[in-house]
């Protein structure tokens, strides 16, 4: 036999398309030729591949061998098919037998000596081989994270003569069956008692973990903002078993994925100089940015008008619609983007406008410019907007008053389960059509909400955040409607410095 097939997959966004490794071998002058779309990294196949032959006390074949990477319009990358081109060199070789290749898939990276390297989007590949019924070979150290796909055979290996003596049966590989880990404990993270004082900030973040609503902190340097955003993860419930499959399939397509952090929610804080390409997603081959790797998690951006506002400006849509489309001259990629945004901010560029003991520096001029950084129909899509003032030394000396983040989940988690069994989904996410029927406030509250609008001159997007927030408060309380006591709350969240009212 001259020809060999070797099923493998290759990477397309989140999926995992199927590629068919076509192996011929023929007489003439000694050559490798490989062709379908391969990038530098495929290319340089042909090297390692040849050898981790030789090394592995296999015949190279002195003959004209061609590698088609079958569909030939789709891009290839990564070392991903070394394995499945080495396979098919030996099979078209008949130096292992080639009926032993049907109904199975080969994803690896080889090293020069034969051993196997890891890749990334294991769990992807796994989750496309569970689709198709097939069982998986991969790279041991990729072996936890394809188990998670739960339904598949997952073969792994630590070399390619591993895999070659069990396909010639002379030593099977066993299954690999792990059993899924149990994730993250929650206590394991920062603790709301470490807080003092600041108990309307402590009570907008109860509030924002119970409705997935988006936050935005404000007030001088050194008062506890970003100590209180990055104990939210600690008051949300862990994943469920879909979400966090989309999570880690994010993680695992960058090379990123841990085990341990199984069903954790994401938690990402990226620097103020981040590019669109690094926050939105983007790249010759599109990858997920910060917005795609904060899915079903929480996006911290600190010093928030420090950001590029054309930065800021491309996450408009993906807070609204939930996923984000990188588009390329060549490839064209859709990722999840479902996460809640936390800010915060100071009042001016100096930090201390309005503040008790510390004269502001700042011109009124520089005061609007810097809140002129951030654009209204961005502040617009900001649930909760809250001041977080200074910790008086009485807050900072005394004993923790607060209390800590297991009692408040308790109370997050009872709301949360609240709006799933009413709708499926948090409030945050409720669409514009269903607001009117799931947050209708009672006489007292409608009355309220009628003089706010007008007041306040609220935008038609702020008064449905306005009920959504109100529709939380009702659930974390235990009432069926919000009432005029939900709508005031909800409402004064909608005040703060910049913000477009």
């Amino acid at each position: 036999m001259t020809l060999a097939l070797v099923r493998t997959r290759a990477l397309d966004g989140l999926a995992a398309p199927e590629v068919m490794a076509e192996v011929h071998l023929a007489n003439g002058m000694p050559s490798f030729t490989l062709v379908g779309l391969p990038d530098t990294e495929v290319r340089e196949a042909r090297d390692r591949v040849r050898a981790a032959l030789l090394i592995s006390k296999f015949e190279f074949p002195q003959r004209r061998i061609t590698v088609n990477l079958a569909p030939a319009d789709l891009p290839k990358e990564g070392g991903r098919f070394d394995l499945p081109i080495a396979l098919g060199i030996l099979a078209a070789s008949r130096q292992i037998p080639a009926r032993a290749l049907e109904g199975q898939e080969f994803c690896g990276e080889l090293s020069l000596d034969g051993s196997l390297r890891g890749i990334r989007g294991a769990l992807a590949a796994a989750l496309a081989a569970r689709r198709a019924g097939r069982a998986l070979f991969l790279p041991r150290i990729n072996a936890d994270e394809a188990a998670l796909a739960r339904g598949v055979t997952i073969q792994p290996a630590d070399s390619l003569l591993a895999i070659c003596a069990h396909l010639s049966g002379q030593a099977l590989i066993q299954p690999h069956a792990v059993p899924a880990a149990s994730g993250v404990e929650q206590d394991d993270a920062p603790d709301m008692l470490d807080v003092r004082g600041q108990f309307q900030a402590r009570r907008a973040l109860e509030v924002a973990a119970a409705g997935a609503h988006s936050l935005l902190f404000y007030g001088p340097p050194g008062t506890g903002k970003s100590m209180l955003a990055k104990r939210l993860p600690g008051l949300l419930p862990p994943l469920d078993e879909d979400e966090a499959l989309e999570s880690a399939a994010i993680y695992s397509i960058i090379g990123g994925f841990d085990v341990r952090r199984w069903r954790a929610r994401p938690f990402r804080s990226p620097h103020h100089s981040a590019s669109a390409a690094a926050l939105i997603g983007g790249g010759s081959i599109p990858m997920p940015g910060e917005i795609s790797l904060a899915h079903h998690g929480i996006l911290f951006l600190d010093e928030l008008p420090e950001f590029n506002r054309r930065v800021l400006e491309s996450m408009r849509e993906p807070l609204e619609a939930g996923t984000v489309c990188v588009s390329r001259a060549r490839q064209r990629a859709e990722f999840p983007a479902r996460f809640q945004l936390v800010a915060a901010m100071n009042p001016c560029p100096c930090g201390y406008a309005g503040h008790p003991a510390r004269a502001c520096t700042c011109t009124p001029a520089q005061v609007a410019n810097y809140h002129a950084r951030l654009s209204g129909p961005m502040l617009d899509r900001i649930d909760l907007t809250i001041e977080v003032p200074p910790v008086s030394y009485s807050d900072l000396a005394g004993r923790p008053a607060g209390e800590s983040s297991a009692a408040v989940r308790v109370r997050v988690i009872r709301a949360r389960e609240c709006q799933m069994s009413r709708q499926g989904m948090p409030n945050a996410r409720l669409e514009a059509g269903r607001v009117e029927e799931l947050c209708a406030p009672d006489a007292a509250g409608a009355a309220l909400a009628e003089a706010a609008m007008r007041r306040l001159n609220l935008s038609a997007r702020a008064y449905h955040r306005v009920l959504r927030v109100a529709r939380t408060l009702a659930d974390l309380s235990g009432d069926e409607h919000p009432g005029a006591m939900h709508m005031a709350e909800a409402i004064q969240y909608r005040r703060g410095p910049g913000v477009s009212k």
